[in-house]
């Protein structure tokens, strides 16, 4: 079945196209600007057939003339290919976009990218700019920076271990039983209590989710996820043919702060019947919500009632800032009843780099898992287990320096925005990496296109969610130096001034 977009749901994810071109902008350079920041941030995905010119030209109300115009110039940057017979496909440019020069240059905590370009929300190598341009400060991920002397050592202790192993094949479907022990022991620490032969170690935890679906998702299956949530969630979903079945996280009305309707999930469970729900009961992204003890504890009962398995992803759980979190969601999970899944893995809590993660499941399901990665991926490397193993012992320790950094930072970054821009509503998070700003006005896809010009990469509301929801906020990681931060808050006030959007009644709260 051919992957495509229709025109009348094109023109929903072009909402507002013409809100973030520059001043003077046409209708055709607002057009093709949109289109590439929705390829750029995953919204519209490449490989998608999109409409003819003439159908997308009926939707927008705009000329045939414009599209064709915006088609053509998308053509020539890659953005899109003319298949003989089958009409027009979204891609992916082979170079990057124009405006992209070939000069490194360094800020600390940042990437770096021409400042004309689109910025991609996932990494696509290493950015450069132009000798004399702004460096562009990388705000569409949240990710931390390697702790340096803690990855050397523990990389030295790994060769050091590594001759020990070669006499052997090197396969372990399951993982090194060294670092399986390690995740075990943590896990039940945590409150989840854990034997070493229900852990997996996986290619970081992305590649744990895609096992999962693999396993027990099959194509037009439903799956439950949260609303907003993690991109590759919704990606996921539409990699497997499944069908995402959105639960709008909602305001607490005591806290102020996002949190879990529990009878929207339960009716959800009950109505759709999802095979598979994925969930982040810890600082849940882009929210930063936790999960109340007693909400784990209903939403698993209602997962057991329904017969929905559940997949917890678990990579920010330890990123607490203020208060150490409740047990993992797989605590409330009795034997025998519905499968809870909890992933996780050092990409948050160490760096993203280090592509390891794991996967904790009951034994039987474990064994499914492992033969349907068995077709085709035998085992995660081994060196990179022995790394793990030196990092998960120093875990705590890593961790806590962590934890005082963005502490700061995030502190830091609220105070700028409230200076810079008092009528964004920025909530704290308890933990996790990034601010949930309430712009007060639906301008997210607009100011992603004003900072790009401003050279500050960003990303939009919309790539949390499915149809197009939350324009009205963005997601501000807090990663970065505070310097870095300053300047990026900084361009955004440029930016945001740009659209004229204008002060409103928002502030930020304390």
């Amino acid at each position: 079945m051919d992957d495509h977009v229709g025109a009348s749901s094109l023109a929903r994810l072009l909402t507002g196209w013409r809100e973030g071109a520059g001043a003077g902008a046409s209708a055709q350079a607002a057009l093709t600007g949109r289109i590439a920041t929705l390829l750029a941030d995953g919204r519209l995905a490449v490989g998608t057939r999109v409409p003819s010119e003439r159908e997308l030209a009926v939707a927008l109300g705009v000329g045939r003339g414009t599209v064709a115009a915006a088609y053509q110039e998308l053509r020539e940057d890659g953005y899109l290919v003319r298949r003989r017979g089958s009409g027009t496909w979204t891609a992916s440019p082979a170079a990057p976009p124009t405006g992209v020069g070939t000069s490194p240059a360094a800020l600390d905590g940042s990437l770096h990218a021409g400042a004309t370009g689109v910025a991609p929300f996932a990494p696509m190598g290493t950015p450069t700019v132009r000798a004399g341009e702004r460096a562009v400060i990388d705000l569409a991920h949240a990710a931390p920076w390697a702790p340096m002397e803690a990855v050397t050592a523990a990389t030295q202790r790994a060769l050091a271990e590594l001759p020990m192993h070669l006499a052997s094949t090197g396969y372990d479907v399951l993982g090194l039983p060294s670092l399986r022990e390690a995740v075990a022991g943590r896990l039940t620490a945590q409150g989840l209590r854990t034997s070493p032969d229900e852990v997996m170690i996986t290619a970081g935890a992305q590649h744990a989710h895609s096992l999962v679906a693999r396993t027990l998702v099959r194509p037009g299956d439903r799956v439950l996820i949260e609303q907003p949530t993690y991109p590759g969630a919704i990606d996921l979903c539409r990699h497997t043919s499944a069908r995402a079945v959105p639960v709008a996280m909602v305001e607490d009305a005591a806290t102020g702060r996002p949190g879990w309707d529990l009878d929207a999930l339960a009716a959800a469970m009950r109505a759709a019947t999802p095979t598979l729900g994925y969930l982040v009961a810890d600082h849940q992204n882009p929210t930063g919500a936790v999960m109340p003890p007693e909400t784990r504890a209903a939403v698993v009962a209602a997962a057991g009632r329904h017969g929905v398995a559940l997949v917890v992803d678990d990579c920010l759980r330890e990123m607490w800032l203020d208060a150490p979190v409740p047990p993992p969601l797989g605590a409330w999970a009795g034997a025998g009843g519905t499968p809870v899944i909890t992933t996780g893995g050092l990409s948050k809590t160490v760096w993203g780099g280090l592509r390891i993660g794991w996967l904790r499941a009951p034994r039987t399901l474990l064994r499914r898992i492992a033969a349907a990665r068995s077709s085709d991926d035998i085992s995660t490397p081994v060196l990179e287990q022995l790394v793990a193993v030196g990092l998960v012992e120093r875990l705590d320790e890593l961790v806590e320096e962590s934890r005082r950094v963005l502490t700061h930072r995030r502190d830091h970054l609220r105070a700028a925005l409230a200076r810079a821009l008092p009528e964004w509503r920025v909530p704290a998070p308890s933990g996790g990496f990034s601010l949930w700003v309430d712009l007060g006005v639906p301008r997210s896809s607009a100011l992603v296109e004003a900072a790009g010009r401003v050279g500050v990469h960003l990303a939009a509301g919309p790539r949390f969610a499915t149809g197009g929801a939350y324009e009205q906020y963005l997601r501000l990681p807090y990663t970065l130096s505070p310097d870095a931060l300053d300047d990026a808050v900084a361009r955004l006030a440029e930016a945001w001034d740009s659209l004229g959007v204008g002060t409103s009644s928002l502030t930020t709260v304390v």
